[in-house]
């Protein structure tokens, strides 16, 4: 089995360093032209029978298509990025000062609940029931999701490398091939320079 795991693109709130998690940010300009660079450099082709996935949010149904193509795909709620509650859609200049803010950055932050959102560790959670149900499929599949989704899956699947979200953290338009055979797990780099 192949498991393809892509990061979106830059999206309008990347670019403003807004919390953005549940939010439905779309991909900024710049964001679809680097997809578009990064199609002319790089080789996105998949295993026949390859089932495509999206956290079901504009900004990965517009990079599986940038990408991919108008490909038939799943949206998945699940491996949507972490809820930041009432931190969605501002940056940290615009919440410093609060003290549920700062009370949910002072800490242990995996655990940490945002006010009206999620904890790390829950988001964590949810993302790796749902991909362990998509590897129990036994099928290759590819996802287009988001940073924390990657990071949360590869920290799950590759425990032994001691990596933090920060190390697993992919650029956008980009990820890792994962094969799952006879029970042992690798992963390589996705996609490869084209040759």
């Amino acid at each position: 089995m192949k498991l393809y795991l892509l990061r979106h693109g830059k999206t309008v709130a990347n670019e403003r360093n807004e919390y953005c998690g549940f939010t439905d940010s779309p991909l900024s300009q710049a964001g679809k032209e680097e997809l578009l660079q990064l199609k002319e450099q790089y080789d996105y082709t998949v295993c026949e029978n390859t089932v495509f996935y999206t956290s079901g949010l504009t900004r990965t149904e517009e990079t599986l298509q940038l990408l991919l193509g108008d490909v038939p795909h799943i949206p998945q709620a699940d491996f949507k990025e972490m809820n930041f509650g009432i931190f969605e859609g501002k940056t940290y200049e615009e919440l410093k000062e609060l003290p549920a803010y700062q009370t949910w950055i002072t800490g242990d932050n995996e655990a940490n609940v945002c006010p009206g959102g999620e904890s790390g560790n829950q988001q964590t959670a949810r993302v790796c029931r749902a991909v362990d149900r998509l590897i129990d499929r036994g099928e290759n599949a590819l996802l287009v999701s988001h940073g924390g989704t990657t990071t949360a899956i590869m920290q799950h699947l590759f425990p032994g490398e001691g990596k933090n979200r920060y190390q697993w953290k992919p650029e956008g338009g980009r990820g890792y091939r994962i094969t799952i055979e006879n029970g042992s797990l690798t992963y390589e780099p996705f996609p490869k320079e084209k040759q």
